[in-house]
């Protein structure tokens, strides 16, 4: 990995889930996908994180062949940035499957140029926790690992406390991305490190999109070997921060100016309220986050970026009644939207 790309992780980030652009025909529309991530990237991002769940897996899927040329079009995309402003991009790269499919997916990100890999526990339910530590270790001999706990809603598992501390005893595990959508798993994830000897080379990063601003405002302690540990989150990797991005960097660029150990002032924990309601509208959560990759489409279309909707799999759309929600979230929160970053930058993204 890049030395100057690890510390970005270290010191802590936004790093956005990005969408995958289809046109009408649900073929690859390159130009919109670029414009997604040159909004990213002048929006003020540390990192971009691609071909994860938010990108949708069905691009690894043979009759779409999608997983190199959309990675290798963001990556494209970064590295004329990092050449025009001198600026380093963290480059995420997601991989899954057994241990056969993700070592060669880690061997592609690899030669693609990515910074690190974010390891997806989806859809591994057969697999013990043992059989799931050996993966994380074949995965890490190729790649530095974001490890990764997702929610069970979206194909993740439940996984122990145990299991987090041997997943960060891995030497080239650099970082995890919680998201679990749960508070008592996501306590499981953090005692977890804090019981490994690597915990302060371990960063960790929220992906609990229904508690994002509480998650980066909280600390937690623990006494280890009558010591105390305190670990905290220091970023994010986020689907719901591929929209409104520039409003989130404000944000978050807000929550890092915090002194250390000050009182949490009470218009953070009110706007924490507003982005966890913006982010039931976009996921889809009343109805089991099943519209949650096309509500984020949706968002992307009203702003422009997008032409529609479209994912690759037909079935997978807005539930009913939730284009209502996300019109309800623009009227109720119009300060956290970035729709005018957008509009007065639209034409030079897409050229």
């Amino acid at each position: 990995m890049r030395g100057s790309a690890l510390a970005i992780i270290k010191k802590g980030t936004v790093i956005p889930a990005v969408p995958l652009a289809l046109d009408e025909t649900r073929t690859f529309d390159e130009v919109r996908q670029r414009a997604l991530i040159r909004y990213y990237l002048d929006a003020g991002v540390g990192g971009v994180a691609v071909a994860v769940h938010t990108t949708q897996f069905e691009i690894r899927k043979p009759e779409h062949d999608l997983y190199e040329k959309v990675c290798s079009v963001v990556v494209d995309e970064i590295n004329s940035y990092e050449e025009k402003t001198g600026k380093t991009i963290v480059k995420v790269g997601g991989v899954c499957g057994k241990i056969h499919q993700a070592v060669n997916e880690a061997e592609i990100m690899k030669k693609l140029g990515f910074d690190i890999v974010l390891l997806s526990p989806g859809g591994l339910a057969d697999l013990s926790e043992d059989e799931m530590i050996e993966r994380t270790r074949a995965v890490a001999d190729v790649m530095p690992v974001f490890g990764f706990y997702l929610q069970p809603a979206v194909g993740g598992r439940i996984l122990s406390s145990e299991y987090w501390k041997r997943t960060a005893d891995i030497p080239n595990l650099i970082a995890i991305k919680c998201a679990p959508f749960n508070r008592y798993q996501t306590f499981d994830l953090i005692r977890g490190v804090a019981m490994s000897e690597r915990r302060d080379q371990i960063s960790l990063y929220t992906g609990n999109d229904d508690t994002i601003i509480i998650d980066l405002l909280s600390s937690y302690s623990f006494t280890i070997d009558g010591k105390e540990i305190k670990l905290r989150f220091i970023g994010g990797l986020l689907g719901h921060w591929s929209v409104w991005t520039k409003k989130t960097t404000e944000i978050f660029d807000r929550i890092k100016a915090l002194p250390e150990n000050s009182p949490i002032p009470p218009e953070m924990l009110i706007l924490a309220n507003k982005v966890t309601d913006a982010n039931a509208a976009f996921f889809d959560a009343k109805n089991n986050y099943s519209g949650c990759i096309a509500g984020i489409h949706e968002v992307l279309r009203r702003q422009g970026i997008f032409k529609g909707i479209w994912c690759l799999d037909p079935n997978e759309t807005m539930s009913e009644g939730q284009s209502e929600e996300i019109d309800r979230v623009y009227a109720d929160y119009p300060e956290l939207n970035d729709d005018d970053f957008i509009k007065a930058n639209l034409s030079k993204w897409l050229s």
